[in-house]
């Protein structure tokens, strides 16, 4: 029977991953580490590891995999800026990942956060409970005709666009590779510039690469409507905090929604209620009043966990017993 050590793993995956497990010829084990320099160790004597976003798998952890003989590397998540693909091609990993889990999961959590910001939901919320009803400082605004720029048309960029359009909106999209869907939902390309320019709302639903990294920077920020509403339920490192922190500050943003944060390691996950967070950046940050952060859980629904759970499984199964895969599974090229 193949072993596979598990990364990052909490209570919520363990239940998932229970009901599809049972008939299968795998053995898992879950570990709550996170995969590390220091917690490699822990994949000795296995087969395979699956690791999550904040699993880091940099040349060192590679070359320590590569001496316990491990080749199979499977992502329970689309993304891979964790992995260092070149090292990992040239030691010989094959490393699989769920190219879609939930488009909609995503996208609905990123509407959510809109409408939070724009109605004040968390601030209203926190009023009735103390039994204060006064509407002062709940001015919103609304969604309709607004301009919504969509940075990156894939699956979760177009199910954001199809939300939008069903409020009214104007939609501008950015994206190297136009998706004919898009274009037919009533969207315009547009390149980068005139979407800070024009966009009201931008939302960032593209993949963090060398060429993506602070895709919203100091210059981008400033050539921004003032007030501009930006959300990122992406990747952290689409976005240069300090820069986003400075906008806030100086009023040129005007609502900021994370889902995602460029230090995101080593806090989101974790309950660190009873510590004192040492991250000074992320502490300012989340004291904006207009600021909304939650902890990478776009994702989180029942029907997308279930399509992990069972697509990873999929991966596995055919890696291990060397079987084809469809290259959408893959990364690199394998």
């Amino acid at each position: 029977m193949n072993k596979v050590a598990v990364f990052s793993s909490k209570r919520y995956d363990r239940k998932i991953a229970d009901e599809h497990i049972q008939s299968s010829q795998i053995e898992f084990t879950f570990f709550e580490s996170a995969l590390s320099e220091e917690t490699v160790h822990l994949a000795e004597g296995y087969d395979a590891i699956c690791i999550f976003v904040n699993d880091e798998a940099n040349e060192s952890v590679l070359a320590t995999l590569h001496s316990f003989g491990i080749s199979i590397i499977a992502l329970r998540c689309a993304g891979y800026n964790n992995v260092d693909i070149k090292i990992a091609e040239k030691l010989g990993f094959t490393i699989c990942r769920v190219p879609e889990y939930s488009p909609e999961a995503v996208a609905e959590h990123t509407v959510g956060l809109m409408l939070t910001l724009s109605r004040k939901f968390h601030k209203a919320y926190n009023r009735v409970r103390e039994g204060n009803f006064a509407l002062d400082g709940l001015m919103g605004f609304n969604l309709y005709q607004k301009t919504v720029g969509i940075i990156g048309t894939g699956n979760i960029g177009i199910a954001t666009l199809k939300i939008m359009n069903g409020f009214g909106c104007r939609i501008l999209c950015s994206d190297p590779v136009q998706n004919p869907e898009a274009i037919k939902l009533g969207a315009t390309y547009v390149n980068l510039d005139t979407l800070f320019k024009e966009a009201d709302i931008i939302s960032l639903h593209c993949p963090l690469l060398p060429q993506t990294q602070h895709i919203i920077d100091k210059d981008a920020i400033s050539k921004m409507k003032k007030g501009v509403m930006i959300i990122n339920t992406s990747r952290g490192g689409l976005i240069d905090t300090k820069a986003v922190t400075k906008g806030l500050k100086k009023g040129q943003i005007g609502y900021l929604g994370l889902d995602v944060y460029e230090l995101e390691s080593g806090l989101f996950f974790e309950d660190l209620s009873e510590e004192i967070i040492q991250d000074d950046i992320f502490q300012r940050l989340t004291a904006f009043s207009n600021v909304m952060v939650t902890g990478h859980q776009g994702f989180f629904t029942v029907e997308a966990l279930n399509t992990i759970a069972s697509t990873t499984l999929n991966n596995l199964n055919a890696l291990l017993n060397n079987e084809p895969l469809n290259p959408e599974f893959l990364i690199g090229g394998q």
